[in-house]
């Protein structure tokens, strides 16, 4: 059963509508069905292997579902991607970086990827790299950067054909605490204008940063309302997240 708690409405930029997804006869997700309005951040939460992972690259057209639709921004992933991809930025868990570039360097070849020139490209760049606060490090190489860096670098590569909606598996996993605040903060700003879908397993994230919750287990949505929906009761989330996955 899914407890659903937040009012409808709004136009939706991230829909998904009875995704479901097999491997084999392993169920990853199944029936996976929300819409998130535009200017939401929304926290995916759910433990290791519930089927986070499987329903955004989904979302992103990076994995076909086996049945159900997904939109970006009013864009069916499967038959229209790439005009759902222009209005995306997708930051995978540990997504790839070129260790050997620098900052500069990999922004102007994604600029270039996206077909940014000129002028747009070098303020596209010098946007991103003020957005993420890469000024210090634009010029040291990458593998030398630490991961709090490495991921701003990330984030800064998404940003730069200006999306609407991001999506963000797991972004501050692996930080140190100062890492996880400063990435944290980064995240807080870009919700002031884009609509965030934000994967994570870590309950403080929820607190921190989101507008609205949405959790899963073993393949199935679980819950959909607010962080102070979740505490009802005077619970905590840690209870809450414990009783709504072990009863999955």
């Amino acid at each position: 059963m899914i407890h659903r708690s937040h009012p409808a409405g709004g136009e939706a930029m991230i829909e998904a509508e009875g995704l479901t997804k097999y491997y084999g006869e392993f169920i990853a997700i199944e029936n996976v069905t929300f819409r998130v309005p535009r200017g939401e951040i929304v926290a995916f939460l759910g433990p290791n292997g519930a089927g986070k992972s499987t329903t955004m690259k989904i979302l992103t057209g990076y994995l076909a579902p086996s049945s159900g639709t997904a939109r970006i921004a009013g864009h069916d992933m499967a038959n229209d991607r790439i005009a759902g991809a222009e209005r995306l930025g997708y930051l995978p868990e540990n997504g790839p970086l070129y260790p050997d570039m620098t900052p500069r360097s990999l922004l102007e070849f994604f600029a270039d990827a996206r077909g940014l020139t000129g002028e747009r490209k070098r303020e596209r760049i010098e946007k991103v790299v003020k957005q993420c606060e890469l000024g210090s490090v634009i010029g040291k190489a990458i593998g030398k950067l630490s991961k709090g860096y490495r991921q701003r670098v990330g984030m800064a590569q998404v940003l730069l054909h200006e999306p609407d909606v991001l999506i963000l598996d797991e972004p501050t996993s692996g930080l140190d605490p100062n890492q996880i605040r400063e990435v944290r903060e980064t995240i807080r700003r870009l919700g002031e204008q884009k609509t965030i879908l934000l994967s994570t397993h870590i309950l403080q994230e929820v607190e921190a940063l989101a507008d609205r919750v949405l959790l899963i287990a073993d393949g199935r949505l679980r819950f959909d309302g607010t962080p102070a929906d979740l505490r009802r009761e005077g619970r905590s989330l840690d209870e809450r997240f414990h009783e709504l996955t072990r009863s999955a």
